[in-house]
């Protein structure tokens, strides 16, 4: 198999190249590239490693025909068109612990710099000033702490206030009671935060709901004469309010390390006496650029080898233990999924899946995908795991498992159920062993058979004749039948046959067995 290749677009640590060298994949380091060159060259890379200088566009990712990842060494993927490569398939992962004591390190840094107004005091000691009385700080301990974003770098910084003697109070909508108190910190709303905190400091990504959170309003409900720490995100905080805010005096200082425009060669809080700035420097430390760099690295050259996910923005994590488990029920799901859409000629409005016996112990995320990649496939060339779901959403097609946990008669059973707005499809399979897929029921009526190759569905009333009049027709065609699978419900009933062959059955052959009187229906179908 030809090794996977992998694009170094930025400039990371050397050791970060060794890895995918080691692990056998083909990377080349080009940190100096101009967009276009980029461009021309990303066609034939199967993995791009970036850090914040290349943007990854959606003009970029569609010249990216053969991408299946993009790691970003380090925690922010504004440069990533997250949204875009998910449509096109692409896995984004970042490293958001790699750099985690780093950025919590600066934003303290950040919060003793602006209390103690030391860059200030600095510049005047240094032009030979000695200007004692002038820089009256604020004291740290036994003041209160207002963390927006109690998460990996959010819990850290409380960690380290608490030596500090502070008192911690957070807003974090996905910080729940109990993980609070283990952390030693009081979760509060907004509002209550804005009002009590003596200095706030942000942890939380960009996204449209944080955008401008701290807006005029916000800002105007902060305690008065608090400080505001921002090392997370640019664009978090409306920066002319809080200059106004500064200004009268309502807020007593700030300290950014972001900014909504960077680089950020003009700003509204530049030159305000009470502002500390650094241009993005919450992740620079040796210590930490190489860790993100070795991290991106292992998470690249596992997906790309074994196929396991780690902090991936847009699909579930999965450790290579995990996909190596999951892969015959991968396998089986995106059979019986495949055999159900294949066999639907109908809009799907719904799909879901029924997990019993093992498999309701997996992880359901990946089957999930794969279920809806599988079904929707036959219509969709471009669908995969990474997008499957996303544009089930975009198509209003509702998505949903659910386990069974009454007894059944096998050690594992996955259940397809496709609705469409005249009909619902059940679809059932099993392992046999362990890791051979095979289909066991469809619509109702039991029929055990693999699904691999060249087949052929058929409904029908059952009547004698069947089997004869298929070998006939096929005979005279020179199709080759391997095996002839067959269900019904009662005798004389509704019946099924699954029949595989040696070759793709040509169409004028399907629309010969069409013609058979006792035959409902005939699909042809490919796995």
């Amino acid at each position: 198999m030809t090794a996977p290749k992998v694009l170094i677009s930025d400039s990371m640590s050397s050791k970060a190249a060794d890895i995918f060298r080691d692990r056998g994949i083909d990377v080349t380091v080009s940190p100096k590239m101009s967009p276009d060159e980029l461009k021309d060259a990303i066609g034939e890379y199967h993995g791009l490693a970036i850090r914040s200088s290349t943007k990854a566009t959606a003009d970029l990712l569609q010249s990216a025909t053969n991408l299946k990842v993009i790691g970003r060494a380090g925690i922010g993927v504004d440069n990533v068109d997250v949204p875009f490569a998910t449509k096109q398939g692409v896995i984004v992962m970042n490293t958001p612990f790699g750099n985690a004591i780093t950025t919590a390190e600066h934003a303290l840094a950040m919060l003793f710099a602006v209390a103690r107004q030391i860059p200030a005091a600095s510049a005047s000691t240094h032009a030979g000033k000695w200007e004692k009385s002038k820089f009256m700080g604020a004291e740290i301990t036994g003041k209160t702490l207002g963390l927006i974003g109690a998460g990996n770098i959010g819990s850290i910084v409380a960690a380290r206030a608490h030596g500090l003697r502070m008192r911690v109070i957070a807003f974090d909508p996905f910080l729940s009671q109990e993980r609070a108190e283990r952390l030693g910190m009081e979760k509060v709303e907004l509002n209550d935060l804005l009002a009590r905190a003596d200095f706030i400091t942000m942890h939380v990504p960009k996204t449209k709901e944080t955008v401008n959170m701290l807006d005029v309003d916000a800002i105007a409900r902060m305690k008065k004469g608090a400080f505001l720490i921002n090392c997370a995100r640019g664009g978090l905080v409306d920066e002319e309010a809080l200059r106004v805010a500064l200004d009268e005096g309502r807020v007593g200082g700030a300290a950014f390390d972001v900014f909504a425009e960077e680089p950020a060669k003009e700003n509204p809080l530049f030159g305000h006496p009470n502002v500390v700035v650094t241009p993005h420097l919450g992740a620079a430390t040796t210590e930490a650029q190489e860790k993100v760099a070795l991290q991106v690295a292992e998470q690249m050259s596992d997906y790309l080898l074994d196929g396991a996910v780690a902090n991936a923005i847009n699909a579930p994590s999965l450790t290579a233990e995990e996909a190596k488990t999951l892969d015959p029920y991968i396998t089986l799901v995106k059979q019986i999924s495949s055999f159900a859409g294949q066999v639907t000629d109908e809009e799907v409005q719904s799909i879901q899946l029924t997990f019993e016996g093992d498999a309701k112990n997996l992880p359901h995320a990946p089957l999930l995908q794969t279920a809806v990649q599988a079904v929707l496939a036959p219509r969709l060339s471009s669908i995969n795991m990474v997008n499957a779901l996303e544009i089930a959403k975009e198509r209003g097609i509702e998505i949903s498992h659910t386990k069974n946990e009454a007894d059944s008669d096998y050690h594992t059973r996955i259940s397809v159920s496709l609705k469409t707005p005249t009909m619902t499809r059940d679809i059932k399979g099993t392992l046999i062993a362990g890791k051979l897929p095979r289909i066991i029921e469809v619509k109702g009526i039991a029929v055990e058979s693999d699904l691999e190759g060249d087949m052929l569905y058929v409904t029908n009333q059952d009547k004698p004749g069947l089997i004869g009049a298929v070998g006939t027709i096929f005979a005279t065609k020179g199709i080759n039948i391997a095996t002839f699978h067959l269900g019904r419900t009662v005798p004389g009933g509704d019946a099924i046959a699954l029949v595989k062959v040696d070759a793709p059955v040509p169409e004028e052959v399907v629309a010969e067995l069409r013609t058979l009187d006792y035959l409902d229906r005939v699909v042809p179908l490919k796995f």
